[in-house]
């Protein structure tokens, strides 16, 4: 999700050692390796797709057993009053890297991830667009995962983050972007003892058809960042093709939509038009990026669009 600036400090603070005894407490089978194996990643899953050790971002959401352990860091997240994503403890080994990306795939393109820090250093940064911060132990922040970022562990000990995904009520983006009071007035979320607070998680809402508007949508989303690497009059023109064949493509999901409607009927000829859409878009593809993280415009077009409009599953990393 694009946010207007790139690192966001929520006014809020954690029981740091509480959090810390919690994870300190997990069985070293809770940890798995970072789906896509990058050297020293790894993660404690704590929301995932029926609650099963899964990487994947669609299904019913629901607690792990390992969140189940963790009482505290349930309240934690239950204290935000959002739905809740796949959310995982996120940890970076000493030396480790998270290297640089942005996170272009359709997933994101209306959620924000919340980090927590839990056990971390002050020779751990975190980089966004040209933007460097340090998220200190207790904190709580968001960033623009929609910009390029990577994260340095230069520290001689383990970096763990609890790491949540959620697309926000109007209630959690008032307070997380709007005016931040004074340090001295932020509120520390205690544990308690004697409650269970009840969790929100993302219910099973995948269709099996993208309905017409949601495709617009993202259309829309991404010729507006349609930007080229180098200006000629062959990029301008490719550039200008590229856009009319987005918008010839939505008119078409569009008439199937209203044909066939979005429960799965006739799926393949929805197949047939994102196979003719990416075919199509190949050649002119070339120099065409996105503005704010300059990744390329055909390969956010599969991540963000025509990889989802049919498709059943699939892990975002």
């Amino acid at each position: 999700m694009r946010l207007a600036k790139p690192f966001f400090q929520l006014p809020v603070l954690f029981e740091v050692e509480r959090l810390q005894a919690e994870v300190a407490a997990l069985p070293p089978e809770a940890w798995v390796p970072h789906p896509d194996r990058v050297p020293g990643n790894s993660a404690a899953r704590l929301i995932s797709a029926g609650g099963a050790e899964t990487d994947s971002v669609h299904g019913q959401m629901l607690p792990t057993p390992w969140l189940a352990a963790m009482p505290y860091a349930r309240q934690v997240l239950a204290g935000f009053g959002v739905v809740w994503s796949r959310s995982r403890l996120m940890r970076l080994a000493p030396g480790a890297v998270v290297p640089e990306h942005a996170d272009i795939n359709y997933h994101w393109h209306t959620r924000v991830r919340l980090h927590i820090p839990i056990t971390t250093r002050p020779q751990v940064s975190f980089h966004c667009d040209g933007e460097t911060v340090h998220m200190a132990a207790g904190e709580a922040w968001i960033f623009d995962n929609w910009r390029r970022h990577h994260v340095e562990n230069r520290a001689e000990a383990d970096r763990i983050h609890l790491v949540a995904d959620t697309t926000g009520t109007a209630a959690f983006w008032r307070f997380a972007c709007g005016p931040t009071p004074p340090r001295a007035q932020w509120r520390t979320m205690p544990w308690n003892p004697d409650i269970t607070p009840r969790l929100l998680t993302e219910s099973d809402h995948h269709s099996p058809i993208m309905p017409a508007a949601e495709v617009q949508l993202l259309v829309d989303d991404l010729r507006a960042e349609l930007t080229i690497t180098a200006e000629s009059p062959d990029a301008r023109a490719r550039a200008v093709r590229f856009g009319l064949l987005l918008e010839s493509f939505v008119q078409d999901w569009r008439q199937l939509c209203a044909l066939h409607g979005v429960s799965g009927r006739a799926r393949p000829e929805f197949e047939r038009l994102v196979a003719a859409a990416h075919q199509a878009a190949r050649p002119l593809a070339d120099g065409l990026v996105m503005r704010t993280n300059h990744a390329g415009a055909l390969l956010v077009l599969e991540k963000r669009v025509l990889q989802h409009l049919v498709a059943d599953d699939g892990a975002e990393t």
